[in-house]
């Protein structure tokens, strides 16, 4: 290799690691798992996605996006189930890789997916509000969101618990200050300076606020039994699915956004969907969190000056390095800390500055986008994405049904109609109320020769129409192409 694209990818692995490090124990943390399940899941990404062929410069590890879910998981079935949960979502990625569906993730309506991501930013951001104040969280969004007001409450009258707000909401106020920095000053990455500066206040004021549980990487690691599958049910398949889907959708669309960010090779999409479900399975064997590619680290990665996926690598190992040697250090951390890392990355995931101008210019996907956000937070994960997708689904269907009826009637004669466009069942009333306004003292021209589409429903209800039309006045209808 280059020397001087290997001192490019060391560099850049070492930014990486320094963003990846709080990131990864962060997300665990606000999981429900034991911090060092996000450093394993973060090592995997790194170590073995990272070698594998699909996007070169994209990393892997654990994500946001994906904690709302895996809470669930955990509450629902329990911590030695998440790696059943994570293998088989792995091997369903795998199979969908060899498939070549990889490429098929990109037809996603785009508002379907930032409205996930919207409703997920609401629950990790409302969730970590009471994490920064050291209680815990109703189990519900909707719960989250309608008990802040008596969080605020709480938080003004207890010492204890505006010491660890105090904490969590510096953190934030630090990594909002740090990118007003010059660029020479970021090249530490503000959500590590942020937790090392609460850390170091909560240490030298002794500081009575809750900090990360350390079991030891190797005591983590619960690899999934024969017995857990025993107690999973048929309703687990659902959050399997959910897992794969959105797992695979934040991937290849982090892939289409690292893409634009440099000029070296593009994505193969089958072969980084199968990358990603070859890190899920080993993450599901060990117990561990679900991995995604993360566009935060990507882009760090890319910006960052890597060249080859070296960079990637390199940043799995400076992650197990410190998993190995320094695993003290995570019980230093205050988890209002890394609570506040979590509701910066809420924030992140809000379409403050896309929505207005969606709604201005597609008010209808701007719909969806706020429908699945809310789908999400009221009901479920699984649930909200289904509902953006039949949405997104229907609005397409409408849109493509477009159906126009031109009349000619010079008042004499027969009358001309002509039909034209998609005649679906969506448009089947405004095509019958239009017809039935035609005078039945004539006789009707009807000119099917414009229509692209005529699916069953309207080709029964064109003849009906015609048979009543018939009847009613003493003039006939005649259609062309006929309808047999």
């Amino acid at each position: 290799m280059n020397p001087d694209i290997l001192r490019r990818d060391v560099a850049a692995s070492l930014v990486v690691f320094l963003v990846a490090l709080p990131l990864c124990v962060g997300v665990a943390v606000a999981s429900g798992v034991p911090a060092e399940l996000g450093l394993v899941t973060g090592i995997v990404g790194g170590l073995l996605t990272g070698l594998l062929p699909g996007s070169s410069l994209q990393v892997s590890g654990p994500a946001a996006g994906l904690t709302v879910l895996v809470y669930e998981a955990v509450q629902t079935y329990g911590l030695p189930a998440l790696g059943v949960i994570v293998l088989a979502a792995g091997l369903l990625q795998l199979v969908l890789g060899a498939l070549k569906c990889g490429r098929w993730f990109r037809a996603i309506s785009i508002a379907v997916v930032e409205g996930m991501l919207a409703g997920i930013g609401l629950i990790i951001i409302a969730g970590q509000l009471y994490a920064m104040a050291g209680v815990a969280a109703p189990a519900s969004g909707t719960g989250k969101i309608a008990g802040l007001p008596g969080l605020a409450g709480d938080v003004s009258t207890s010492t204890t618990m505006w010491t660890s707000f105090a904490i969590g909401a510096g953190t934030v106020a630090v990594m909002l200050l740090w990118q007003r920095l010059p660029a020479r000053v970021r090249v530490v990455p503000g959500a590590l300076v942020a937790v090392s500066l609460a850390t170091g206040a909560t240490w030298l004021l002794d500081l009575s606020v809750k900090t990360v549980e350390v079991r030891g990487l190797l005591d983590s690691i619960q690899p999934p039994g024969t017995e857990v599958l025993g107690r999973l049910g048929i309703g687990v398949l659902g959050t399997v699915i959910a897992f794969t889907l959105i797992a695979s959708a934040e991937s290849l669309f982090s892939a289409a956004a690292v893409d634009r960010l440099h000029d070296g090779p593009r994505t193969d999409y089958d072969k980084e969907l199968m990358a990603q479900g070859a890190g899920n399975i080993v993450c599901g064997v060990l117990g561990a969190l679900p991995m995604t590619a993360v566009i935060v680290r990507s882009a760090t990665n890319v910006q960052a000056g890597a060249k080859t996926k070296a960079s990637r690598v390199l940043h799995g190992l400076w992650l197990l390095l410190f998993a190995a040697l320094l695993p003290a250090v995570l019980a230093l951390i205050p988890i209002a800390a890394l609570a506040g890392i979590l509701v910066h990355a809420g924030v992140k995931l809000l379409p403050a500055k896309q929505f207005p101008a969606l709604w201005r210019g597609h008010r209808g996907e701007a719909l969806i986008l706020a429908a699945t956000a809310l789908a999400i937070v009221t009901i479920n994960m699984f649930e909200g994405v289904l509902i953006g997708l039949i949405l997104a689904v229907v609005k397409a269907a409408w849109q493509t049904s477009h159906i126009k009826l031109e009349v000619i009637d010079q008042g004499a004669g027969s009358v001309q109609a002509y039909l034209s466009g998609n005649a679906t069942f969506l448009r089947l009333p405004k095509i019958l109320d239009e017809l039935g306004a035609l005078p039945k003292d004539r006789p009707v021209e009807l000119d099917l020769s414009g229509l692209h589409h005529l699916d069953h429903a309207c080709h029964a209800a064109l003849i009906t129409w015609a048979e009543r039309h018939n009847a009613e006045g003493s003039q006939s209808v005649r259609m062309s192409p006929a309808l047999t």
